[in-house]
């Protein structure tokens, strides 16, 4: 049985469409905010959504998701509480999947067989764990397997052949191309590299491709929308929500979601 990561790809291979998957942090500024948020996601057109798991030390990230992680830890949002706004919205919203997105770290304190079982139970589609190199993925993905969880890997310019097979080996429903060496909310420049290297990582893992990091703009996701399965936004819904006016962050995200979907499938 097909995973609704898969689905949702195969409905946009079968519509000629581009997957617009935005990202959140959860509890920035609230738990109660973030449920919002996502039902506006969804409602605008967001195919698949990356919701981040709070940690104290989000190293691959810029200063943006830094700082909204720091602030929904400063909210008390916890593992638990962001897998009961998971629950809420898959609830809600059948068909929309949920990957969540994060640091082993809180995993691991979860213990890792619990904290796949607990999210496959509040409803999520996978985890995206940026710190765990293919040499040590398995010790989560035999709990994600187990639990019919996603394991969606990252791969980068520096990944050359064999290491894409070495990570293509415990990957599942999409493959998350990063654009650039850095951190989330740089600038992408060089979209022909990265196309070259997103078709390479597509032939190698038979995995619809998504390109992240850098992505600011409608006109940038159109252009990644030319040669990829999907255009990852983080940085910019960040801001987005965090410059909203209280209470008026789900239409923030709504709206910022809408322009995107917009701009994807015109290009």
């Amino acid at each position: 049985m097909a995973s609704r990561i898969q689905a949702c790809f195969e409905r946009l291979r079968t519509s000629g469409r581009r997957a617009f998957i935005p990202y959140i942090t959860a509890g920035d500024p609230d738990l109660p905010t973030t449920a919002a948020v996502l039902d506006a996601l969804a409602d605008a057109g967001a195919d698949i959504i990356e919701l981040g798991v709070p940690f104290s030390d989000p190293m691959a990230d810029g200063p943006v998701i830094q700082a909204a992680m720091t602030r929904a830890l400063a909210a008390g949002t916890t593992f638990a509480g962001v897998l009961d706004v998971v629950r809420g919205f898959r609830a809600r919203h059948p068909d929309t999947p949920v990957v969540l997105f994060g640091y082993l770290n809180p995993l691991y304190r979860q213990g890792l067989d619990a904290a796949c079982a607990r999210a496959a139970e509040a409803g999520a589609d996978g985890f995206l764990v940026v710190d765990l190199p293919p040499e040590e993925a398995a010790q989560l993905t035999v709990h994600t397997k187990a639990a019919g969880l996603d394991f969606i890997a990252l791969f980068t310019p520096t990944s050359d052949d064999a290491r894409i097979a070495a990570i293509a080996e415990h990957a599942s429903g999409f493959a998350y191309y990063v654009s650039m060496g850095g951190v989330t909310g740089d600038t992408l420049s060089d979209f022909a590299a990265v196309e070259a290297r997103a078709e390479r990582v597509r032939a190698l893992t038979g995995l619809p491709v998504c390109v992240g990091f850098g992505i600011r703009t409608g006109e940038d996701a159109a252009r990644i929308g030319r040669f990829a399965d999907g255009a990852v936004v983080g940085t910019a819904m960040v801001n987005a929500i965090h410059d909203a006016p209280k209470g008026g962050e789900a239409a923030a995200a709504g709206a910022f979601t809408a322009t995107f979907r917009a701009a994807l499938d015109a290009g």
